[in-house]
């Protein structure tokens, strides 16, 4: 993600600096963060559009483990070794 897009990100449906294959991919990771098993059939329709079932199934397990490490952190106050 170029700077430009992060700072877009919280209006990135709206923004033309993310493409529709982007569009999709992040509305995923979003809906899988905030409520998971709110994931839909249609939803799945949306992503194969631009991604093959094994990526959908690569996409879904970084989300996941990117929130179970956010929680795991965030549970036990853990602050990020930034090196």
């Amino acid at each position: 993600m170029t700077d430009e897009q992060i700072v877009a990100l919280t209006f990135y449906e709206r923004s033309p600096l993310f493409d529709d294959r982007e569009k999709a991919v992040i509305r995923f990771a979003d809906q899988v963060t905030r409520a998971a098993a709110t994931v839909r059939d249609a939803d799945l329709e949306a992503l194969r559009a631009f991604l093959s079932e094994d990526q959908i199934v690569e996409l879904t397990l970084v989300v996941a483990v990117a929130n179970f490490t956010n929680r795991m952190n965030d549970a036990l106050r853990a602050e990020p070794d930034l090196g």
